[in-house]
């Protein structure tokens, strides 16, 4: 196993610390539960797709002021 340290926002530690407790998890199995959830989305072609339709296209991310000029 690699060890790995990330630095996490105290909010963004908060919620991961408060959602491994309700799932009776360490930090760490939350943490790499959340990764695996994600990239099988990811893989799935689901991730942040209306009704999960792949051929829907996902939504732009970033505010008003990130596009470009």
């Amino acid at each position: 196993m690699v060890n790995f340290n990330v630095r996490f926002p105290d909010d963004l530690h908060a919620r991961v610390r408060a959602q491994a407790a309700a799932d009776r998890r360490s930090i760490n199995s939350e943490i790499l539960h959340l990764i695996e959830v994600g990239l099988a989305a990811v893989a799935s072609g689901t991730r942040d797709r209306p009704d999960g339709d792949p051929a829907s296209p996902a939504p732009l991310r970033g505010g008003p002021d990130s596009s470009p000029a």
